[in-house]
């Protein structure tokens, strides 16, 4: 029976097999890559606001508490955004004809809300809850990163799976003392990994990976 295909076929069937699988593999890590830029995941980029709100300048200059403005955090799901009137306890006494502040004081007259622009977007089909994560002794900066030096706020984590997971797993590497849980000055002891154990046992933490935790 007559050779149907040339014998130079074997080589190229070999080449194109093995060429697929290289291309595939590198279009998975060019994916991997891609979820975890700042582009995919919006880390450390600054969204522009009506008010150039600085938290620099609230948190490290004036030391404002995160609760005097973040009121609900410590019992609710969500953190609470402060209302016109939360700014206007201060700017009805100090830098009451500043142009930048306009916004503020035609929200405080209309009763209309300031519409900020949203920073720390996590996915609908994902449940976080502030007051238990607070509760267990998880601090402000573990997640949004330092805000006491964020002339305007930006995202710090990932809020990907696997930066949730990196915590749920190990929770004594990040857990830290109530007291110190809104303490934007709080730095990682050289022994955080004893102190963790020892606090996750106290606050009785349970390592959550499964699904439903978060999906729900």
């Amino acid at each position: 029976m007559p050779q149907i295909f040339h014998r130079s076929f074997n080589t190229i069937s070999r080449v194109t097999i093995f060429g697929a699988v290289f291309i595939l593999a590198g279009l998975g890590w060019a994916l991997s890559v891609f979820v975890r830029s700042s582009y995919a995941s919006n880390v450390g980029i600054v969204r522009a606001q009506p008010i150039p709100f600085s938290h620099e300048h609230h948190v490290n200059g004036l030391g404002i508490d995160c609760r005097y403005c973040h009121n609900s955090v410590e019992h609710s799901a969500y953190p609470g955004m402060p209302p016109t009137k939360t700014s206007m306890n201060c700017h009805e006494q100090i830098w009451v004809g500043s142009e930048m502040l306009a916004p503020v004081r035609e929200s405080y007259r209309t009763g209309v809300p300031i519409e900020w622009s949203r920073v720390h977007r996590l996915a609908d089909f994902a449940y976080f809850n502030h007051s238990v994560h607070v509760q267990k002794g998880v601090g402000c900066t573990t997640c949004h990163g330092p805000v006491n030096h964020m002339p305007l706020m930006w995202q710090h984590g990932t809020l990907l799976m696997e930066w949730c997971l990196e915590c749920h797993r190990r929770p004594e590497k990040f857990v830290r003392d109530r007291k110190d849980v809104f303490s934007v000055e709080w730095a990682e002891p050289a022994n955080q990994l004893e102190i963790g154990r020892e606090l996750v046992q106290e606050y009785r933490i349970q390592s959550l990976i499964h699904c439903s935790t978060c999906h729900r």
